[in-house]
């Protein structure tokens, strides 16, 4: 009989209990325990099963859970006889930083310090036996939400001890989504203050914490030493290109089929399973499934881009969007299918992301949204040169998606495309000038010391959304050379009997002898010319009477175009 397939339950023992559909991870405790590695810091992308397994790592170890074997009967763990001896027999610490998202930093402290004060609550008896002193007591009552840092940064390493001392056994801590509290001060401006809080927590609970037995973070980034962890030097960091716990953490193919066949579903419909939710390598292992996406999927039997749409894209967007040309050219290339060639560093360097684009590659790789598909050379100061391409069909049409809202202000940029093809240059001036008015600023939002704008990210902007808009029923070809030159763009028709679009966009040049912007769109029909960039197109048969020319100029937010 199949099992309940669950929405959103994080809890192994509820999931246990209620015989909830479940693939068994279980394995990941053994090889985590036989490691003997002090400090773990584990990353992968959201809504992988982190939570999912630090729940079943609490429950398999706290002795707050003694002879809880039926949790784990019948599943890879319970086979190992080792492992059912120390079944619930340590003390552990668990805390998630999942909910910690505020705007600003008061917040987010009282928020990280409710937290600790709710773990505290948890032990107000233990703190009343004899073998604590007034001295423990006054530090316990001091753990609350306004108390101050150097409270704040010992409350932790206080409370492994207190444990240690009345159970005789240093303690287990586990830290879910220890990163989350860390992006949102990078986007709402706090982050020098959150990461100096950050900072000392972790150096008193993971380094200089002689009351530790083992410790694991996860989350979906790994920040730079400098940023918080100057200090551990004791960590295993283990990101998206390790090989280790490379497949307990999303669905492998084999458990994903599996699943199916549980479920009474089709085999005919592995196939689209595969292409929209597989594609994940972690390590060496590759057709890693997304395991919130398929969890959906058994259970709503719809394919939808449901771990897409589980928001956390805001970063991402803002980053490409704002992002310098070279970031759009990238994403074109990507956005057609194909690989781009970029090193990583798996630091994150949140302070850099603006002005780096290998940290957004970074980024987008830690985070599930780009995958390795060969890693090319590696520099023995740690940066690697990989050759990386779009997880998933899913994850695709949310780039697909990202993109259309950049110009989905009213219906300003369909209108544009449809005089574009009517030939109609009157209606294209009148709709150009009104996306570039409305969206320019929305494009040169970034860093620019210089405080000048930089036409070119609207262009590569425009052209993407060219490319995502009109996918379906063209080829958009680009020659896209950076600086403020030449930027052609062709559309050919897949099918012969459709119009074809020729672009060149040109930045009005005094230093060109250009006087006005007629000018430079003249200058720019004369290169389509001069460069032949209708050969391929009437080679393939479409006449050239169905290949539109049109020259673009550009001054600030004006715009001009001309058609030949």
């Amino acid at each position: 009989m199949a099992r309940t397939v669950a929405i959103g339950v994080q809890d192994f023992e509820t999931i246990r209990v209620k015989n909830c559909f479940y693939v068994d991870k279980t394995a990941f405790i053994r090889e985590w325990w036989k490691s003997e590695d002090e400090v773990t810091l584990l990353s992968r992308p959201r809504r992988f099963g982190k939570t999912l397994n630090m729940s079943m790592l609490n429950y398999f170890f706290s002795n707050r859970y003694p002879n809880r074997g039926d949790l784990f009967d019948g599943l890879e763990i319970w086979k190992d006889e080792e492992f059912r001896q120390i079944q619930g027999t340590y003390p552990v610490i668990f805390l998630s930083f999942a909910g910690v998202k505020h705007k600003d930093y008061e917040n987010a402290r009282s928020m990280l310090n409710e937290l600790i004060s709710g773990l505290y609550s948890q032990y107000a008896w233990l703190i009343e036996d004899e073998r604590y002193t007034e001295f423990d007591r006054k530090f316990y009552r001091s753990v609350q939400a306004q108390m101050d840092e150097a409270v704040s940064s010992l409350s932790l390493n206080r409370l492994c001890e207190w444990l240690y001392r009345y159970y005789g056994k240093k303690c287990i801590v586990l830290l879910d989504e220890y990163d989350t509290p860390i992006q949102e001060a990078y986007v709402n401006g706090y982050w020098d203050e959150l990461t100096s809080y950050i900072r000392a927590l972790f150096n008193n609970t993971f380094k200089t914490n002689q009351y530790l037995e083992r410790g694991i973070m996860t989350g979906i980034t790994r920040v730079s030493k400098e940023s918080i962890f100057s200090d551990l030097n004791n960590l295993n960091v283990v990101t998206t290109t390790s090989n280790e716990y490379a497949t307990s953490f999303g669905f492998t193919e084999e458990e994903v089929f599996a699943a199916m066949e549980e479920q009474g579903i089709e085999e005919n419909e592995k196939t689209q399973v595969k292409k929209w939710y597989d594609g994940f390598t972690f390590g060496e292992v590759r057709d890693i499934y997304n395991p919130w996406s398929v969890i959906m999927y058994l259970d709503k039997r719809k394919l939808e881009p449901y771990w897409a749409n589980t928001s956390g894209n805001g970063l991402v967007d803002k980053l490409i969007r704002e992002g310098n040309p070279d970031i759009k050219i990238e994403m074109e290339t990507l956005l057609k299918g194909e690989c781009i060639e970029t090193e990583i560093d798996e630091q994150i360097i949140f302070e850099r992301l603006e002005e780096e684009d290998n940290a957004l590659w970074s980024l987008l790789l830690a985070s599930g949204y780009l995958k390795v598909e060969e890693m090319m050379q590696e520099d023995p100061e740690g940066s690697r040169l990989y050759r990386l391409k779009i997880v998933n069909f899913e994850t695709k049409n949310m780039f697909e998606k990202m993109v259309s809202r950049w110009f989905n202000r009213g219906k300003t940029f369909g209108r544009f495309v449809s005089a574009m093809f009517d030939g109609n240059v009157r209606e294209m001036n009148h709709y150009m000038n009104e996306i570039a008015l409305n969206t320019f600023s929305y494009f040169d939002a970034g860093n620019n010391p210089s405080g000048k704008k930089e036409p070119e990210r609207f262009y590569h902007g425009f052209v993407l959304g060219l490319l995502v808009d009109q996918a379906r029923g063209y080829m958009i070809k680009s020659n896209r050379e950076s600086g403020l030159g030449r930027y052609d763009v062709v559309m050919e028709p897949k099918d012969v009997k459709d119009t074809a679009v020729i672009m060149e966009f040109k930045v009005f040049d005094k230093e060109e002898s250009e006087k006005t912007l007629e000018d430079t769109a003249r200058n720019a029909l004369q290169q389509i010319e001069d460069k032949m960039y209708a050969t391929d197109l009437l080679q393939r048969g479409i006449p050239s009477d169905r290949i539109y020319k049109y020259g673009f100029a550009f001054e600030g937010e004006q715009c001009l175009i001309k058609k030949a």
